[in-house]
């Protein structure tokens, strides 16, 4: 019953001309999407402004930044929504290979304070590696629909090679954490493709037994955050002040929080960057463990409405890219949630449609914008 909840928007023409979008009726352009799925995103948005204004001790400035940047990345949702699928797989494999290009270039002309991760072109600068967080499931969904699925494994081993390319570039940049990030989307991706169990648990096993190579390739810079994960209280006026404070704005929330406005923590900057990676903490402690409760209800029912999304695909291509792209997002909050809450170490990632910034919510909102066109075209594709 929830599929059929969709709000529509139909302009009706002068003429009774039928057009290829109107499916041969005399209404010459109908706008469809899924409510539930868009309000959703659209609530997410709300909460972050009021957060983003919290935190920015009152910014007007920034707020408005912020504002605009939901509206281009809305409209970034909306636009795409309306792309028929068939041109996606059209322009899939120049997307990827633009999304490589670029990378290679950052490790050229990029810019960045101690990492070269952007590309400045004068009238706009952006992360390429936010490219490839789309390029790379959407490369491998169009590649694994190509062969029979489950996939064997001399069609995992091409994938694998899709797969890491641009890990390893994002890497070298460096930027260990967007790279993992990256690769879980592609692994989400060979999940729903149906791979057996067995190259699963041995990618796994692969994968603990490289632990010692790659802690020896790590930054010590990288290396020092898994040392403050694992004890905090080691350097507390250094390595370990984030993640101290961060813990203590969480706490002091306590059930309903010190009410909007009137978080210390980040107002008194003990919280550092209390706008972007930390601003659960922010939430948390003006809004308590309810306040923490809703939203993390919000994002289940928004990963619960893009899970269905994905399970009405057409065909193998549009239900492993959609519920890779749902998936992606649910661990993304998973992750910045668990980083704030000293769970994980501190990975730089940003709490999904909240924290500010430009970049990282334009590219959701672009994910977004795929999941409903896979689902809008379900039946309709030619």
């Amino acid at each position: 019953m929830l599929g059929k909840q969709l709000m529509r928007f139909d302009l009706t023409a002068s003429t009774n001309r039928p057009s290829p979008l109107s499916g041969g009726h005399s209404r010459w352009f109908s706008y469809t999407i899924d409510v539930w799925l868009v309000t959703g995103v659209v609530l997410l948005m709300v909460v972050g402004l009021l957060a983003v204004y919290s935190a920015s001790e009152r910014d007007l400035d920034l707020l408005y930044r912020q504002a605009l940047r939901y509206g281009v990345a809305l409209l970034v949702m909306l636009t795409i929504s309306q792309v028929h699928p068939r041109y996606m797989r059209m322009w899939t494999p120049w997307f990827y290979a633009g999304g490589l290009v670029l990378l290679g270039l950052v490790l050229v002309i990029g810019t960045g304070a101690g990492a070269s991760r952007w590309l400045n072109l004068g009238v706009v600068s952006f992360q390429p590696a936010e490219i490839s967080k789309l390029a790379v499931p959407m490369m491998l969904a169009w590649f694994l629909a190509r062969f029979q699925l489950p996939p064997r494994l001399l069609t995992l081993l091409p994938a694998l090679l899709i797969l890491g390319a641009p890990c390893a570039l994002i890497v070298i940049q460096p930027d260990l954490g967007t790279a993992i990030m990256i690769g879980l989307s592609g692994l989400m991706v060979l999940y729903f493709s149906g791979i057996a169990w067995r190259y699963i648990i041995a990618v796994m096993m692969t994968g603990l037994a490289a632990v010692p190579v790659v802690w020896s390739l790590l930054h010590e810079y990288q290396r020092n955050r898994v040392r403050t994960f694992l004890d905090p209280e080691s350097d507390p006026l250094g390595q370990g002040w984030n993640i101290i404070q961060s813990m203590t704005a969480v706490g002091s929330g306590g059930l309903g929080g010190k009410g909007w406005l009137h978080g210390t923590q980040s107002h008194l900057e003990f919280l550092p960057e209390p706008h972007t990676d930390f601003i659960m903490a922010v939430i948390a402690e003006e809004f308590g463990w309810l306040g923490v409760i809703v939203l993390l209800a919000l994002y289940t029912a928004i990963t619960l409405r893009g899970l269905y999304l994905a399970s009405q695909g057409r065909d193998s291509f549009a239900r492993m890219l959609s519920g890779a792209l749902i998936l992606i997002f649910c661990f993304y909050a998973m992750v910045n949630i668990a980083m704030v809450s000293g769970l994980l170490p501190v990975v730089g990632v940003p709490l999904p449609m909240i924290s500010y910034g430009g970049s990282s919510a334009v590219t959701l909102a672009a994910g977004f914008g795929i999941l409903l066109s896979l689902y809008k075209h379900r039946k309709i594709w030619s």
